[in-house]
């Protein structure tokens, strides 16, 4: 997959850089928050080749990539100016405010998902090793437990540093004031038990590590702070005396009440939840099971992850996590089951590949992919993720940290109940099987139709839009364009420096580095012409466009001239590829001329219907 191309494209159809508020990216989502949604085009982005879905919920545009969706971001990084902090500089998550909120906590919470899982997997190991007999005074065990534990114990400065730069504070001010919440001398005066004043005024301390909701709310007031000093001072002193006031001020405020406000928040919502949680743990393990995967397609389940955190914060260990693991086996589970029950080929590919993703945690592919669009399977999956929820709940199972649900993080959920989770998770997945190979599901046969050699019919003829030698399209140095995936097609080894039009049409796509462009036939045929492979990292260089999109051309208008010599100097191939987008509207795609010279306008390939 080329990343670039895929997120340059993306960027163009969510109405362009000038349109992002903010971009961040969480496991398997690109989660922009946009100016102007009606800017964006949905239906678009949909059909690229690397993109699951797009989402339009909790206040946010969000475009579902899968497991590469890191890669997609680095790229949209490193070719706009939305990774400086220039792109976020006004407006919000549109909506209520319910939307504002799962926006706001996806923003502080995505960026360290990552670092929260693979500390809660090191955590879980070292209770696994305590538990076959590793001494916690030895050595290995010390520094492993401080490399697991670490993370838990400055949260608030992690957390410190992500909220800054979701509420556009300095995050190097906000790590100094979560830093000195748990500065050793404070920590050493709260365990003592200690009187502090601040000018003869009472401070109530509190224990602030591993604490979610006192920092956050901290580095809230802090970014009003912040932005009050800077539009007062001057520019000479204002990079001096804004840190000096927002420190002098928010410290002590924060350890006199906003800390005590957010710590008696917390108690009140680790009390709520255990209330709630204790009424019927079966009960509540079935609700959160059943309902996760629902939360998850519209991305709300964020709401829940300070929840989770304050849990392992109040308790030191979560039960809400442990509930809802059952419910990513289950939709793993059902596209197994469909991968076996299916008789059409693409279906089979897309659920084998759902099952694999699924069970490392990323249920995504699974459920936008399969089995919603077959919808059967996705009921089963709720139904078998609300037993399984309700068979971790009433065994007690937690999680020892936040990490995603998969396989591999099956060792978060040791200590009490771990056998219960084992066997809540797998038994979701087994269900949800059975069920499926059961009751199937209803999908549109694939349509066989046996066609005379005599009555196939030349609906439309390509024409080699360049001068070059004809190759076939699965002899490209390009993997995306050599697998077919998106089309069948043919290439062409150029000998020119004009690319042509191959048939009369409309262009509907012209790419902003003039590289590519798409054109839709009057007779239907919708073509891709691509000029050159990885040169979307030339930004432009050596490309002029010769036409614009909507402009109408005829077979031999002149669509871009590049610089085939120069561009080849710099090291990139300029082979030209012609891939018919909408390739499954056609009986066969018949090509001629392949491994021969030709000169452009010269008949090279038949679709047949």
């Amino acid at each position: 997959m080329d990343y670039q191309e895929l997120g340059t494209t993306i960027i163009k159809n969510v109405g362009g850089e000038a349109n992002v508020i903010d971009l961040i990216h969480c496991a398997t989502r690109l989660r922009f928050t946009l100016k102007d949604k009606k800017k964006s085009n949905k239906a678009e982005i949909e059909q690229l080749d690397g993109v699951i879905t797009v989402v339009e919920s909790g206040g946010q545009f969000q475009v579902v990539i899968g497991n590469n969706v890191g890669y997609v971001f680095d790229s949209i990084m490193d070719m706009t100016s939305l990774g400086n902090g220039t792109a976020s500089e006004e407006g919000g998550a549109e909506g209520n405010l319910f939307d504002k909120f799962v926006d706001m906590i996806s923003g502080i919470f995505s960026p360290i998902l990552g670092l929260l899982a693979g500390t809660g997997v090191l955590k879980g190991l070292l209770a696994v090793a305590i538990s076959l007999g590793m001494n916690p005074k030895d050595g290995t065990y010390i520094i492993l437990n401080a490399a697991a534990d670490s993370m838990f114990y400055f949260l608030p400065i992690i957390l410190a540093i992500s909220a800054a730069r979701k509420f556009k504070a300095s995050q190097y001010i906000a790590a100094a004031l979560a830093g000195a919440l748990i500065y050793p001398d404070i920590v050493a005066a709260y365990t003592a038990n200690t009187h502090l004043t601040f000018l003869g005024i009472p401070v109530i301390l509190a224990k602030y590590s591993s604490t979610v909701i006192p920092a956050i709310l901290a580095v809230w007031v802090l970014s009003k702070l912040q932005h009050f000093f800077e539009s007062k001072f001057h520019e000479s002193v204002r990079n001096l005396l804004t840190p000096f006031f927002c420190l002098v001020i928010m410290v002590p405020l924060t350890l006199m009440v906003v800390g005590p406000i957010a710590t008696y928040a917390s108690a009140m919502l680790a009390s709520g939840y255990l209330w709630v949680y204790k009424l019927s743990p079966l009960v509540s393990g079935a609700i959160m099971g059943a309902g996760w995967q629902v939360l998850v397609i519209f991305g709300l389940h964020w709401g829940f992850v300070p929840v989770m955190l304050n849990n392992i914060s109040s308790f030191g260990r979560d039960t809400l996590g442990a509930m809802v693991g059952p419910a990513v086996a289950a939709q793993t589970g059902a596209a197994l089951g469909v991968f076996f029950k299916t008789r059409n080929t693409k279906m089979k590919g897309l659920s084998i590949s759902a099952f694999v993703s699924g069970l490392f945690g990323i249920t995504e592919p699974a459920v936008y992919g399969v089995n919603l669009k077959l919808k059967r399977p996705f009921i089963i999956g709720i139904i078998s993720g609300s037993v399984g929820g309700a068979i971790a709940g009433a065994s007690g199972s937690a999680a020892l940290a936040v990490a995603t649900r998969s396989i591999l993080t099956i060792p978060v959920y040791m200590g009490h109940g771990f056998v219960g989770y084992v066997i809540g998770y797998f038994f979701a997945m087994v269900l949800a099987f059975v069920l499926t190979l059961v009751f199937g599901f209803k999908e549109e046969a694939p349509v066989e139709k046996e066609v005379p050699v005599n009555d196939l019919i030349k609906r439309e003829m390509l024409v080699s839009p360049i001068a070059g030698t004809v190759a076939p399209l699965n002899t490209v140095a390009d993997k995306t364009f050599a697998s077919e995936a998106l089309g069948r097609g043919f290439a062409v080894v150029p000998s020119d420096n004009t690319v042509y039009a191959p048939a009369n049409g409309i262009i509907t796509m012209l790419f902003p580095t003039n590289h590519a462009v798409g054109i839709k036939t009057d007779d239907g045929a919708e073509l891709l012409i691509h000029i050159g492979i990885d040169t979307v990292k030339l930004e432009g260089e050596g490309f002029e466009a010769l036409a614009k999109v909507n402009q109408v051309v005829k077979k031999g208008d002149p669509l871009i001239k590049f610089d085939n010599q120069a561009i080849q100097d710099k090291g990139f191939d300029t082979t030209v590829m012609v891939i018919v987008t909408n390739t499954n509207n056609y009986l066969d795609i018949i090509n001629s001329h392949e491994n021969e010279v030709v000169t452009s306008g010269q008949d090279v390939s038949a679709l047949m219907i």
